[in-house]
């Protein structure tokens, strides 16, 4: 009989916890909806982001080498290069090099493995178009460099929640 009741007490030990952590998430949850809403103004306001955000690949043709490690590294073999074997010099020539970026899932395998860091990540986010084909860049869509959120007089920058200390 002694060890039914001390059963029942931890039973009810248990409820009153379990009953504390759901009014303690409750609490929390409340007070986040008391707080008013932030409302950002885009095309002027524009978050900065966090050091190691990956946004759009930066490309530098005359760094490449066409070696395409990017291609084999690519989990969906997305990098196209193009080149052609020089004969009077053994040595590959880059003719074109081009990335969906409309497909890219920014993983950063590319850049990572670039023996010659021709490939670099920006801080751009802004890949929105009308049409998906426009996102297909070449070496010259991608070796133009984004203005910088934090170099824009134009725009008001605003931080991130992590970024505030």
């Amino acid at each position: 009989m002694f060890p039914m009741i001390t059963g029942f007490m931890n039973y009810g030990q248990q409820t009153v916890r379990a009953a504390r952590y759901i009014g303690q998430s409750f609490m929390i949850t409340l007070s986040h909806a008391n707080r008013l809403p932030v409302t950002i103004q885009y095309p002027y306001e524009k978050l900065i982001t966090s050091e190691r955000f990956r946004g759009r690949i930066h490309f530098e043709f005359d760094k490449c080498i066409a070696c395409e490690v990017c291609v084999r590294v690519c989990p969906i073999d997305l990098p196209v290069v193009d080149w052609k074997f020089e004969i009077d010099i053994p040595k590959k020539r880059l003719l074109n090099y081009s990335i969906d970026l409309g497909i890219c899932i920014f993983c950063g395998n590319c850049v990572e493995y670039c023996p010659t860091n021709c490939l670099s990540m920006t801080e751009e986010y802004e890949l929105s178009t009308y049409d998906r084909h426009e996102l297909n860049y070449n070496q010259i869509a991608l070796g133009r460099l984004p203005m910088s959120v934090i170099d824009d007089s134009t725009i008001r920058t605003i931080l991130n929640a992590s970024q505030i200390k």
